[in-house]
């Protein structure tokens, strides 16, 4: 199993990150939203100080749980600039726990050392890919809302969102279409740059799980938006979908690369 340590700074700030996320996530429910917002937006700015060390001190490095944390980070931005236009959304103490599992899953698995013979390119495709993880998965937060808000209308329950369902709903969707943008932009580059990004000895095109999972989330995104724009999906039929086009996407890298470095103990090429 590979267990890469990141550097003492970055295990430091990792711990301390943790720990304000678990303290924000236990304390919400006691302390003032305006307190609240203020432990979390420490935590955020450690998040980002860590992030910033995995990718500059030692020598870059990335991998599955590396991807996870900025995912998670990026997710709280969204947050983080969302609560300003509706500040009566109720998720704080979930995206603190999230970013406390997040964050600890990169201090154990900190991720392997970028390709010697990348270009200073791959920096950017990499961040095209991983916002578009994170723009994904702030979708699926706000679909998930919208399950328990409906669950919680039907039992004729106050709903915990503090958000109408109509517009959890708009804005969903323009998350998954500015993911499903970046995606694209993300694939393309991929496809007809590789040799560029990754060095000559990359070929430029190769049938692995990662390109497979890729297009196959790329296609159930697109099949979303066609069938909300053509069709007027919503609700249950578009979560499903969302769900799994995530699940795919969610396969694509973080799952290939768990699986080479966690349970085959490889170092990705």
């Amino acid at each position: 199993m590979i267990l890469a340590i990141p550097s003492p700074l970055g295990v430091a700030l990792g711990i301390a990150t943790a720990v304000a996320y678990g303290i924000t996530a236990a304390a919400s429910s006691w302390l003032s939203r305006a307190s609240t917002q203020w432990m979390l937006a420490l935590a955020w700015l450690l998040h980002g100080c860590t992030l910033a060390d995995g990718l500059t001190g030692g020598g870059p490095r990335f991998g599955w749980a590396p991807a996870i944390s900025m995912t998670a980070w990026l997710v709280l931005t969204v947050y983080g600039i969302e609560s300003r236009l509706y500040p009566q959304l109720k998720i704080r103490r979930a995206l603190a726990a999230l970013g406390a599992i997040a964050v600890l899953l990169a201090v154990l698995f900190a991720g392997t050392p970028l390709h010697v013979a990348a270009s200073p390119w791959l920096p950017l495709h990499l961040a095209l890919g991983i916002a578009s993880y994170g723009l994904f998965g702030a979708a699926v937060i706000h679909a998930w809302l919208m399950t328990r808000a409906e669950r919680q209308i039907r039992l004729a329950a106050e709903t915990q969102s503090g958000v109408p369902l109509l517009t959890m709903e708009r804005l969903t969707f323009r998350f998954v279409a500015a993911g499903f943008v970046l995606l694209s932009a993300t694939l393309l580059a991929g496809i007809f740059f590789s040799e560029t990004l990754y060095g000559a000895a990359v070929r430029a095109w190769k049938w692995d799980h990662k390109t497979v999972f890729s297009i196959l989330a790329w296609a159930t995104f697109a099949v979303l938006l066609i069938g909300r724009v053509r069709f007027g999906w919503r609700g249950r039929t578009a979560r499903r979908v969302l769900y799994a086009g995530s699940a795919l996407l969610l396969l694509a890298y973080v799952g290939s690369r768990f699986v080479l470095e966690v349970v085959l103990s490889r170092t990705p090429a």
